[in-house]
């Protein structure tokens, strides 16, 4: 296996190469002007430890996979095309109300209980910018009213008057039937031909989302068509890098539903949090190959805090209408909460409430925290672990970023000690607690919502800073220890490597599998099969598109289920792609029993009132050999206590004075090593810090336990 994969976040880039048995991991700060910049330097770093020139490598590998966000960063910064929406007639006002919580979704709780102070988002489609057309089909497909061709002409060519750079199509109920968005399209290439408007695109609203829910189908494919110009052009000068410098196979690109395709069959809104998706996507691998059990994965980047689950070794959580930004969209994505607490966070005080808040604003990579000497004067948490003797000015980031400790000291201290009033250690220490207590309590509060206890889960800790913060997210949490896995720093990356090409179709339906009113079970297994097929049919078709042979396109089939009339939807996994007959039909009512027994409590099961399928879902897929994980396990049998290479003045959030702290090198994180708190392990990539009352023991691979030896 001869791989690159690479995590494009918003302050670094990391790439993670497996050549063969050999694993390297490079890293270099983000060019968010031209993201092949960084990527090049991350790739150089890494190709310097295999002793290969880069053009060798590109040649010879098997595949390069890129996790990025670009595509989060376009919508935050709203840098985006002028889009025009075309809908069916009597549904203009369904993107402006969104649906009556467009002033809520995606804010905190607090905020959104703030209705008087309600605002919301500048919208992606101002309401001059929506065209009504004359067309109507049912929520069974059947046409009530053929589209209006020239109706439609006469909307599409208004809004190209008005300057629409990008084009998207919603008509009701498409999902069922999408004869008229196609021939949208038809009539759209006819008026507006290539050699005119150029690349303007038009997007389908039942390409880019398979069910129904008119606003959430709308927000998809608008962030879609908003992103779809950056994306291009983004990704575009990644894949003729690449081109330049000798990889002449397909570039392909990670996804938010934990799988990856060519650049060619991806859209824009697939890619948004990616980076940390293939994260988890790698935590599931770990769990499952290091037999961990549950799993909490927690990334701490430069710029955020991820945090994801994985149980009962191997299982993800899946959110189908997540909030991305401040839209609800009805794409499927693995479930992923992100908090404002990376290394570049700002610290600043809130003077309402007279308390210090950190995020979500980051300093990023340029201008960079105060101590990068960049320009940055806003204290950030790297500022405060320089500050407190954490890192090794000299020796950040393998020497490739010397840190300017006098930059950070006179940051906090002016920013934050006339509020505070306090010395800047003690103010750092302040940051310190605040970051890791909002780390902490991300965690405890996505455990026990969805009714799980945190010391019944092994948290991970990898990213550039999560072994740094390792300690103190435990303290904050109560628990007694945190792995810190293989390949630490780049394990987002080395998880982009990782995942199968996949896609996701879906089907919106109604399928009654059992009916209240005449008591009687599903009969038409053609209607159902059918539509399996056809989902079936089209992964496999994206799939051999990227030259995957029929032969290799496995399927999972997942449904969406219901009691009756209940609001609340159950994803069930299937074996029983095919029904053939009434045993096969409470078969999968029988798994959809235990599966909602399961999630809310055995006996609320109300299969009286009857039982409904709302979507098909079939996930295609192309297995891949991926980097292999073994038990984590530290050695007892060769236990070694080094010795520190060196003595450096650190100071701890609980602990009084300065203490002396023992300073180690990778060798360190070698199976059997172990060290008593306070120490630090600084890599080239990374810094490990042992918080005193822990000890660090070295595991298989690189991977250490951080274990809480007293209270």
């Amino acid at each position: 296996m001869k791989r690159v994969s690479v995590d494009i976040g918003g302050t670094f880039t990391d790439c993670f190469v497996a050549w063969n048995e050999q694993y390297a991991e490079g890293k270099a700060l983000t060019t968010h002007q031209n993201l092949a910049l960084g990527f090049n330097e991350a790739l150089a770093d890494a190709c310097g430890q295999l002793q290969l020139e880069i053009p060798l490598l590109l040649s010879q590998a098997d595949s390069v996979r890129y996790a990025t966000t670009l595509g989060t960063n376009a919508l935050i910064e709203r840098k985006g095309p002028r889009i025009g929406a075309l809908v069916t007639a009597g549904f203009k006002s369904t993107i402006p109300i969104s649906r009556a919580r467009g002033y809520g979704e995606g804010l905190p709780e607090i905020e959104q209980m703030d209705i008087p102070n309600a605002r919301r988002p500048d919208p992606l489609v101002p309401i001059p910018m929506i065209r009504e057309v004359r067309e109507r089909v049912d929520y069974l497909g059947n046409v009530l009213l053929k589209l209006d061709e020239e109706d439609f002409r006469i909307r599409l060519r208004e809004l190209v008057d008005r300057g629409a750079e990008a084009l998207v199509v919603v008509f009701t109920n498409s999902v069922v039937n999408p004869l008229h968005e196609l021939r949208a399209r038809e009539i759209f290439l006819q008026e507006c031909p290539g050699h005119l408007l150029g690349a303007v695109p038009m997007l389908l609203s039942h390409q880019v989302a398979g069910r129904k829910g008119e606003y959430a189908r709308s927000t998809s494919v608008i962030i879609d068509a908003f992103l779809h110009q950056t994306m291009y052009y983004g990704l575009g000068t990644l894949e003729l890098n690449l081109r330049s410098q000798g990889y002449t196979k397909p570039m392909l690109v990670s996804h938010n539903s934990g799988g990856m395709a060519q650049l060619n069959s991806t859209d824009a809104l697939q890619t948004l949090h990616s980076g940390p998706v293939s994260g988890i996507a790698a935590s599931e691998q770990l769990a499952r190959q290091s037999e961990l059990g549950n799993v909490v994965a927690t990334d701490m980047g430069g710029t955020s805090f991820d945090i994801g689950l994985v149980v009962e070794g191997g299982v993800k959580f899946y959110d189908f209408n997540p909030v991305i930004d401040r839209w609800l969209v009805c794409v499927p994505m693995v479930h992923l909460v992100t908090l404002g607490a990376g290394g570049g966070s700002i610290a600043r005080f809130e003077r309402m409430f007279g308390t210090l808040e950190i995020g979500p604003q980051s300093a990023g990579s340029d201008p960079g925290p105060a101590c990068y000497d960049r320009g940055g004067l806003e204290p950030t948490v790297t500022d405060a672990d320089l500050v407190l003797g954490y890192l090794d000015p000299e020796n950040y980031a393998n020497g490739r970023i010397p840190l300017n400790p006098r930059r950070s000291k006179r940051a906090i201290a002016e920013r934050l000690g006339p509020h505070l009033n306090m010395d800047a250690i003690e103010i750092a220490k302040l940051i310190r607690r605040t970051v890791d207590s909002n780390m902490a309590n991300g965690i405890s509060t996505e455990l026990r919502t969805r009714g799980y206890d945190p010391k019944n889960f092994t948290i991970l800790a990898y990213g550039g800073n999560g072994p740094l913060h390792a300690c103190g997210i435990a303290n904050a949490l109560g628990v007694q220890a945190v792995l810190a896995p293989p390949f630490s720093s780049t394990f987002s990356a080395c998880g982009a490597g990782n995942v199968n090409q996949m896609h996701i179709h879906e089907l919106s339906t109604w399928t009654t599998l059992f009916h209240a009113g005449t008591r009687s079970f599903l009969s038409d297994y053609q209607g159902f099969n059918a539509a399996v097929e056809e989902l079936e049919r089209r992964g496999r078709d994206d799939l051999m598109r990227q030259g995957v042979a029929a032969k290799e396109v496995r399927y999972r089939l997942e449904l969406d289920m219901r009691y009756g009339n209940q609001r609340v939807e159950t994803a069930v996994v299937t074996d029983i792609s095919r029904l053939g007959s009434q045993a096969d039909v409470l078969r999968l009512i029988q798994q959809f029993h235990r599966r909602y027994g399961q999630r809310f409590g055995e006996g609320s099961q109300s299969p009286e009132a009857g039982i409904r399928i709302n979507t098909i879902r079939v996930c295609s897929f192309v297995e891949q050999p991926t980097v292999q994980f073994t038990r984590l396990v530290p050695s007892k049998c060769k236990e070694v206590k080094p010795k520190p290479r060196l003595y450096r003045e650190c100071h701890f959030v609980g602990e009084d004075g300065p203490e002396w702290t023992g300073v180690f090198d990778h060798e360190a994180l070698e199976d059997g090593v172990v060290i008593a708190g306070p120490a630090m392990v600084t890599t080239r990539a990374t810094t490990y810090l042992v918080e005193p009352g822990w000890s660090l023991r070295g595991a298989p691979q690189g991977a250490a336990w951080f274990t809480r030896e007293r209270m």
